[in-house]
């Protein structure tokens, strides 16, 4: 199956579901991720609208607001075709919709944060392997962003975290140089570990690992 196929056969399973599945679903990853320590030692936080089935992050969304925790959203950089910038997303900020559709925060440069500066990223995505493969929608805004991951192995921020229903899941996807992996994966089941990062301390975590 080509990634093409791939893409529009799990796309289509996330548009099946019910509006109360999703709402369930994402109310059982939130609860499976503020609980590890990628998001209690985190921050400031970036995360996403979703569009087009996406897992939804906004019960997350508002358990990071009521800790305090700083929230950021992607926003298309003016002048770079697949770089995405963060600005600070507050319950009173206005939203846009970009070239896609998608809505995001007017772009201000002052107000944006160099994607190093984050702690944790909450992406979206259409599939993914335990080896933290992620297949996107293909623009590879992602993997430009955050590239400096693939060229600087002592940097360590910010964790990417993919949110995702289980069933996107599958057994291995293909792997490019200029791919830059996720560190983990929250579902409704819980949370995997897709690749071992020593200051990731999941023993006491509730959820499942792998």
């Amino acid at each position: 199956m080509t990634r093409a196929d791939l893409r529009r056969q799990l796309r289509a399973r996330r548009l099946a579901l019910s509006p109360a599945e999703r709402a369930r679903h994402a109310r059982a990853m939130a609860r499976h991720l503020i609980h590890h320590p990628l998001f209690s030692a985190a921050r400031r936080i970036a995360v996403y609208l979703p569009d087009r089935g996406e897992a939804d992050p906004g019960p997350l969304v508002r358990a990071a607001r009521a800790a305090g925790k700083d929230l950021y959203l992607p926003v298309l950089a003016p002048l770079h075709p697949r770089l995405l910038w963060f600005v600070a997303w507050e319950p009173h900020t206005p939203l846009i919709p970009n070239r896609f559709g998608i809505p995001e925060p007017p772009v201000r440069r002052r107000r944006c944060l160099p994607a190093r500066h984050l702690d944790l990223v909450i992406t979206p995505l259409v599939g993914f392997d335990r080896r933290g493969n992620r297949l996107g929608m293909g623009g590879g805004f992602y993997d430009t962003t955050f590239r400096h991951l693939n060229r600087h192995r002592h940097w360590r921020r910010p964790h990417l975290v993919g949110m995702a229903y289980a069933f996107q899941e599958v057994t291995a996807l293909p792997h490019a140089s200029w791919d830059v992996p996720l560190h983990a994966v929250v579902t409704e089941q819980g949370l995997i570990t897709c690749r071992p990062h020593p200051e990731l301390n999941t023993k006491d975590c509730p959820c499942p690992t792998g």
